[in-house]
């Protein structure tokens, strides 16, 4: 295959220092890539999602030594997923890897998803599959794993356990990764559903290089990224679920007729107020639950519904000013 260009894109929030490390590391990567001709030139994306610390004016620092940082700055703080969209919708290289920025996933990893890319015609999407993962707690590795199991038993297609948000994709993958309108974007399972022909890299996890993960595993923002997006948007088990507690429902209602009728024949006593109390709270009971499942349902068609971008761009630097115009102009049509 002829060389080709690389967009690199990050999403980040508040990463001052890592910031000079992954540079210079992912540079150094490039650059042999580079100077063996599997690429012909790169550009480093990195998606500012309204950091408060230094962030921004470090990018700037380093863009002064190469002229390959673009930054794209978002008008507040939309989270990971829009920002990743955001990266590659302004991304104008042959192939996107998008990758976080706390180090944990080693940018000496992208030489071989390049040579996995190149391997063989037509492949469009490869993924990257941790073997370990260095520095996380055993809990927080058992409740991935049912997150993945729960995952590829209910939802609609099969997502690779282990492949996390390093991956690389074809122009064309992400042409059409971009069109996606969802509002709470699922980037793991939206790039599954694809399709295309999908390759896999293994490698070992980092613990992170400097500060604390903003992603504890049983965070508020982890729990709705399961529940609200990856979950939701792929299975209708939850709501299946809903179907059979009511079903449920009405045979344990039937069974403690029966009690109370052969209690009744045969003269025993039983309080009055007994069956009626615990029917009516177990009905009570599954009823709220079916009602929050369908709730949940309704707010995501509810959220899709109101047409809201799902992120707003305050300003870029470092790109191309044709390229940079044109998706500007793009953003302002939708």
């Amino acid at each position: 295959m002829n060389s080709k260009i690389l967009s690199v894109v990050f999403s980040f929030r508040n990463e001052e220092d890592v910031l000079p490390e992954l540079i210079k590391r992912v540079r150094a990567v490039l650059t042999q890539e580079q100077s063996k001709g599997v690429i012909t030139s790169h550009e480093l994306i990195f998606v500012n999602d309204d950091s408060t610390d230094n962030s921004k004016n470090i990018l700037i620092e380093h863009s002064k030594e190469q002229e390959d940082i673009r930054i794209i700055n978002m008008s507040r703080c939309f989270g990971v997923s829009p920002c990743v969209l955001a990266g590659m919708k302004y991304a104008s290289g042959d192939a996107v890897v998008y990758m976080d920025t706390d180090l944990q996933d080693p940018p000496e990893v992208i030489s071989d998803l390049l040579r996995e890319w190149q391997s063989e015609e037509d492949v469009d999407i490869v993924h990257t599959v941790r073997r370990s993962r260095k520095g996380e707690s055993r809990f927080k590795l058992f409740i991935t794993r049912i997150g993945y199991l729960i995952l590829n038993k209910f939802s609609s297609l099969y997502l690779p356990v282990e492949a996390g948000d390093f991956k690389l994709l074809s122009s064309r993958a992400v042409e059409h990764l971009v069109k996606m309108r969802e509002i709470h974007p699922f980037m793991r399972g939206l790039v599954c559903w694809l399709g295309f022909k999908q390759k896999y890299v293994k490698y070992d996890r980092d613990a992170r290089f400097s500060g604390r993960s903003k992603f504890h595993v049983l965070s508020p923002k982890v729990l709705n990224n399961f529940f609200g997006s990856a979950l939701i948007s792929f299975s209708s088990a939850p709501l299946k679920i809903a179907s059979f507690l009511g079903f449920l429902a009405l045979i344990i209602d039937f069974v403690l007729m029966g009690y109370v009728f052969i209690n009744y024949i045969q003269g025993n006593s039983i309080p009055r107020w007994t069956p009626l109390m615990i029917v009516v709270l177990f009905m009570g009971g599954v009823q709220l639950f079916c009602i929050g499942i369908m709730g949940v349902y309704l707010n995501s068609i509810y959220e899709q519904s109101k047409g809201r971008p799902n992120y707003i761009i305050k300003n870029t630097f470092g790109f191309p000013q044709s390229s940079s115009s044109i998706q500007r102009e793009d953003f302002a049509e939708r």
